[in-house]
This record gives C-alpha cells, structure tokens and sequence, in this order.
C-alpha cells in the first residue's frame, strides 16, 4: 500500500504537520501520565480507523511498559477489569469528543466524571491530546499512510 499523498514531503503539509507535531511535544512534559495519553490515543485511532497510528502508540505504549493485555482490551475497555477509574472515565471523554458528529457531543456527565480524576492541568493535557490525536487520525487516514513499519522511538 502506498500513501495518496507524501503529506510530510510537501512543503505545506509539512509545514503543518511540524506544526501540530510541535504541540504534541508541548504536552509531553504534562502532569497527565504516559499511560493515559498512550491510552487516549489508542482509543481514538481505533475508533477514527488510523492504522498508522494505532501502529505508533500501541508500539509506544508498549516500549513504555504498558502491559499487552491492557493494549489488547483498549477496544473493549468498558467490559474489562484491567483499567482503573480514571483511566475509564478519560476513554469514555475520548469516545464523545471522537463521536461529536454522532450526536450530543460530550455529555455533562462525562465531564464531571473526568473531573473527579483529573485536575485542571491534567484536564487540559488530556483535551489536547484527545484533540491533537483526532487530527493526526484524520491527515493520516485521508491520505492512507500505511502501517506496520514503525519502531518505538523513531520519533523521539
């Protein structure tokens, strides 16, 4: 399979994608743990249908010692026992806001919810990455990067 358009080889999509790569970069250093944004970004490129992506931050959160288990049941998080309260509430905060279209966006109550578990820096790190994820998911499945070469830490 061969992407439809070299995006990050293009002076304008790479421009752009050096952009928002900058402002992952910023929430790196956040109070919001690896585990959840690792989490986070799995869900969302699952539910947004990112291979690219769901490559990079499975592998990721894998060299960051998350356990296969966890990575495998991310899909299914609602039926699993591995996941703790807070992690549950930030997948379900991740499900509404990649579902807005859907109808009803995210609901009240997802928020309180996140908001018993995070604090208001934590809060902003995870809306960010929820936002930054989405946006990735979206460059890289309308162009149809393909997946499956990625090596933890290529990136870095």
């Amino acid at each position: 399979m061969e992407a439809r358009l070299d995006y990050f080889g293009n002076p304008v999509g790479g421009k752009f994608m050096k952009t928002i790569i900058s402002a992952g970069r910023s929430l790196a250093g956040s109070p919001l743990s690896l585990t959840v944004q690792e989490l986070v970004r799995i869900r969302a490129s699952q539910i947004n249908g990112c291979a690219v992506c769901l490559d990079i931050h499975t592998k990721e959160a894998a060299a960051a010692g998350e356990s296969d288990v966890r990575i495998n049941l991310v899909a299914a998080w609602r039926e699993a026992t591995v996941f703790t309260e807070a992690e549950r509430a930030a997948l379900e905060l991740t499900e509404q806001a990649c579902r807005m279209a859907d109808g009803g966006g995210v609901t009240d109550e997802a928020w309180a919810n996140v908001a018993k578990h995070f604090d208001e820096d934590q809060l902003a790190a995870l809306v960010g990455v929820i936002s930054l994820i989405n946006a990735f998911n979206r460059v890289n499945a309308i162009v149809q990067n393909p997946a499956g070469d990625y090596r933890a830490g290529q990136f870095a």
